[in-house]
């Protein structure tokens, strides 16, 4: 995420770096997990199944009292689940978050009615906010100059499962002539083997907060940012961290043999190193400006996927005609992976242009919502939100790169979770107004261009933080070309 592990951090580092196999093992099993997790051929579906005679829902059940559960219960897991994470060293919560999928999908095919639907929500909230147990279980078993690595396989896993599960749903359904049921049954039976595979990962002896290594192990393993001045103030590159896994009903904490329950935790000054880092980080304008945009725009995103199956439902009933929501998904999905490929790859100066470009493509977010909202047309809808999707994956790439850069592990976690709950705060806020049948339960298509609307206030602030930037920056360039000049004579 040397001392704890003693004389054995030699040999495995060692080992990690020759045969390779230390990282291979639970980063393939990992892997395989991802793509199971995600091969789920129902889910483009699902406004469509649960609007079906047998679930007894109406239209205003669905979207105003059942899809916001989702919302409510992710964000009143996600704190919890992220400290969780931390201290049970991540498998105990990838576990919990295979058995909450199955829980969902189990109850999906056989329960009926509200309660019962707003029940399964409510473990499909517990199901992704445990997603965090996944994304981060792998750098407490890898080196850290794996990391790079290993998180583009996990990444990619998730990715081609997704796809994989939306394709095969489009075409079981269009060509094959598949009941949904026979659907949610395939992705029941995915996440089964999914949760199967789990149970073979290593159990890590690390983590990046409550089981770590030593301190003076750690500053020679990371980047430690000065997140005032935004420079790199220390770099060990040529100290290794240790891969730190063996069986899990053999391996101690430590390498000196000492049992877990001497081994205590301050939870108290986790959370004050935790709360001096979040104070640190965020004192960064640079930092700052990327973070809000996250918060903002992923508050957004969220409202509009959640939603885009019902807006399809209205705008072409599904019991009319045949419907491509799986395919839309697919191709969004891998279109957006394209443009993460090739902004990876641009060269440009974000420093001075990234809010300028924030505000340009939180323009063209907008725009995409308002036409997926007012043309009422089907595949306008479709080719919309394949745009809306493709933007934000790029746009949220180039985030995480500015956020990433020299930041520790622990660090960018941090900053990743706080982001992330202060965009599932803002969303909750916007359901329990905007979607909740107890708050205005407006339509949907009142709601979709709230969202349009809200895009294009994200386009109007950051313009005007972007000018007022690139103003400042020509400013001090022009103040410095009037010294050097002054000097010279």
């Amino acid at each position: 995420m040397a001392g704890p592990w003693g004389g054995r951090l030699a040999r495995r580092s060692s080992r990690a770096g020759g045969d390779g196999c230390c990282w291979a093992l639970p980063t393939g099993l990992l892997c395989a997990y991802g793509f199971f997790c995600n091969v789920r051929p129902s889910e483009p579906f699902l406004t469509r199944y649960l609007l079906e005679p047998h679930k007894n829902l109406s239209e205003t059940q669905v979207f105003n009292e059942i899809y916001p559960v989702w919302t409510y219960s992710y964000l009143a897991l996600l704190f919890p689940v992220f400290l969780a994470t931390d201290y049970l060293r991540y498998k105990p919560v990838v576990l919990l978050q295979g058995l909450s999928l199955i829980i969902t999908w189990f109850m999906l095919l056989y329960v009926q009615g509200l309660r019962a639907v707003q029940l399964l929500e409510f473990f499909y909230g517990m199901g992704t906010a445990t997603d965090i147990a996944y994304y981060s279980y792998i750098y407490s078993i890898v080196d850290i100059n794996l990391y790079q690595k290993v998180t583009s396989y996990c990444r990619s896993a998730t990715l081609v499962g997704y796809t994989v599960g939306s394709v095969s749903g489009q075409v079981l359904v269009s060509v094959a002539g598949w009941s949904l049921f026979s659907l949610n049954v395939i992705s029941l039976t995915s996440i089964s083997i999914a949760f199967g595979t789990a149970w073979f990962l290593p159990m890590p002896q690390k983590s990046l907060f409550f089981h770590h290594v030593s301190s003076q192990q750690l500053s020679w393993e990371m980047k430690v940012m000065d997140c005032k001045n935004g420079s790199a103030v220390q770099d060990r590159p040529n100290v290794q961290s240790a891969p730190g896994w063996e069986d899990e009903t053999k391996a101690p904490l430590n390498g000196e043999g000492h049992s877990a329950e001497k081994r205590k935790v301050d939870i108290v000054k986790v959370l004050k190193d935790l709360w001096k880092d979040f104070l640190q980080c965020y004192s960064s304008r640079t930092m700052l400006c990327w973070s809000v945009w996250w918060a903002l725009s992923t508050c957004g995103y969220f409202q509009v996927i959640n939603y885009a199956q019902g807006l399809w439902e209205m705008v072409l009933p599904s019991h009319n005609t045949e419907i491509y929501n799986g395919a839309v998904e697919a191709v969004s999905t891998l279109l957006g992976a394209v443009a993460v490929f090739v902004v990876g790859h641009i060269k440009t100066s974000w420093a001075m242009w990234g809010e300028v470009a924030l505000s340009l493509f939180s323009f063209l977010i907008a725009a995409a919502v308002y036409i997926m909202d007012t043309v009422r047309n089907i595949w306008a809808c479709y080719a919309s939100y394949v745009v809306f999707r493709i933007i934000y994956m790029l746009l949220i790439t180039i985030a995480t790169f500015q956020i990433a850069t020299n930041l520790s592990v622990e660090r960018y976690a941090l900053v990743f979770g706080v982001n992330t709950f202060i965009a599932l705060a803002l969303q909750t806020l916007l359901t329990l107004i905007v979607v909740d049948a107890s708050g205005l339960g407006l339509d949907i298509f009142t709601q979709f261009m709230i969202y349009a609307s809200y895009f294009a206030a994200i386009s109007l602030v950051f313009l005007g933080s972007g000018i007022f930037s690139v103003m400042k920056a020509y400013r001090r360039r022009q103040k410095r070309m009037e010294s050097r000049s002054t000097e010279s004579q």
